[in-house]
């Protein structure tokens, strides 16, 4: 858990800094004398780390369901490290001109893509290592190191800005922390559960002697994911990035232009938030994981928000201090619709086979999808329907969430339900194949650990024995 945890720390440490010390870095790396050229490549230096993430997430899945968790994790802390190290040490415009600003958003997308990579794959990691309900706990304790390393970040910008201090040394030290995490994950073993599956899809097709590498184009393992499963997840995952996106940026923004803040203030008023968020959210939720149930902790957010978002708009309308406004961003923080700490519950309704990629693209577009929502949408909304153009964001993003977790709830319902007692109600048994041939109960064992693996590989076992061949 400590060497997934310093590799989290170090990723969202990286993303954030760039992102809260841009008003210093964006005249350091961009041309002065072109206005239109520099917002243009700053942009696309920032949108870069969210819109190039589900290109990541193809990579870094792929990689991970076929490679193994293990290499996926090794290979992305290299990145970051190789990344960071590269920012520490660039030249300013000053001093090559254009290509500093390219080096730069070069580096952010290199950063963007390895990103996805990391989080899910020490989710995973720890997901498929650990038992329930040991596992919540273990899986949000990953959570807690990316709201430490962001509030970290937001910590030495605000320093920086306040003393003067060379921004390089903050650099130079996220790529040594990387540097010796990628070390010391070398000695990670691969997750049981990838190890198992693979060891044991190769004994079966030798027992039945038939030729392993004929395994990708059997119908039943190139059959994609459930759609409802994978939308269900995904509109879990929409609801994270708005609350974030109001909680920082827009309340941000609020302080500028309401209480006339000055950038360095901002910055030390959202640091007191992301040490509420990380104290109150991630430290609190993963302790209570550990007495309650995750889904019952996330319906119960879910639920408070869902009656509170229609006085939104009018706590924004009749801010008067900055202290009213620091107790609406620690609510948003403290009751944030988000996938923490029930994220292994969602995790093990994916093949075991394709259960990286799946995860961390839909992961990777909830987030670049929504990103690039809130930023750009929500200025015209805004503008048309004051605070109230808030709703026509939350209203369907908090629906979507709150779908995604009866969703959720049902499958988890049937999973913990016997077998027959299904078969009398009329329902499939989760994770089972649709059609009636015995020997297609194999898939059964690739959806997780919910499936009876034991009892599966008999009856194929068994087929084979009795000269059944595998269609």
């Amino acid at each position: 858990v400590a060497l997934l945890s310093v590799g989290t720390f170090l990723e969202y440490f990286d993303l954030f800094l760039y992102v809260h010390m841009a008003v210093l870095l964006d005249d350091l790396f961009f041309p002065k004398t072109d206005p239109h050229t520099t917002q243009l490549l700053a942009g696309f230096a920032f949108c870069a780390t969210f819109v190039l993430r589900p290109l990541g997430a193809l990579l870094f899945g792929y990689i991970g369901d076929t490679k193994g968790r293990k290499a996926t994790l090794v290979l992305t802390t290299l990145m970051m490290a190789v990344a960071c190290m590269i920012m520490a040490i660039a030249p300013t415009y000053a001093q090559i001109g254009m290509t500093a600003a390219w080096i730069i958003t070069l580096c952010r997308v290199v950063q963007g893509l390895a990103s996805l990579g990391e989080i899910i794959g020490a989710e995973l990691y720890l997901t498929e290592t650990i038992l329930p309900p040991t596992q919540y706990p273990a899986v949000g304790l990953i959570s807690c190191a990316g709201d430490l390393g962001a509030t970290t970040a937001l910590g030495i910008a605000a320093l920086t800005t306040a003393t003067g201090i060379n921004w390089r040394i903050a650099f130079l030290a996220g790529a040594g922390i990387a540097v010796i995490g990628m070390a010391a994950r070398t000695v990670l073993r691969e997750t049981p559960t990838f190890a198992d599956t693979k060891r044991r899809l190769k004994t079966i097709f030798e027992v039945t002697g038939q030729d392993y590498n004929r395994l990708k184009h059997k119908a039943w393992y190139t059959a994609p994911v459930r759609f409802k499963t994978s939308m269900a997840y995904f509109l879990i995952q929409c609801a994270s990035p708005v609350f974030f996106y109001l909680t920082y940026m827009h309340a941000g923004h609020v302080l500028k232009h309401a209480f006339h803040y000055t950038p360095h203030e901002v910055l030390v008023h959202n640091l007191i938030v992301g040490i509420i968020q990380l104290l109150l959210w991630s430290v609190l939720r993963t302790y209570l994981s550990t007495k309650i149930y995750p889904l019952t902790m996330l319906k119960a957010a879910w639920a408070i928000c869902a009656v509170a978002v229609w006085a939104w708009p009018l706590c924004l309308a009749n801010l008067q201090t900055p202290g009213q406004l620091l107790l609406f961003q620690t609510f948003l923080v403290v009751f944030m619709a988000s996938a923490m700490p029930a994220v292994p519950i969602f995790f093990k309704h994916f093949p075991v086979l394709k259960r990286f990629t799946y995860s961390s693209f839909l992961y990777a577009l909830a987030r670049a999808l929504v990103h690039l929502i809130t930023s750009l949408g929500l200025v015209y909304l805004l503008r048309y329907f004051g605070n109230w153009g808030l709703l026509f964001l939350l209203v369907p993003v908090l629906a979507g969430y709150g779908w995604g977790l009866l969703y959720f709830e049902k499958l988890e319902k049937r999973l913990a339900t016997p077998p027959s007692q299904n078969a009398a109600k009329g329902k499939r048994p989760v994770g089972r194949g649709s059609l009636r041939c015995t020997c297609l109960y194999l898939p059964s064992f690739l959806m997780g650990p919910e499936a009876p693996r034991k009892g599966y590989f008999c009856v194929v076992y068994r087929a084979a024995k009795l000269g059944v061949g595998l269609r």
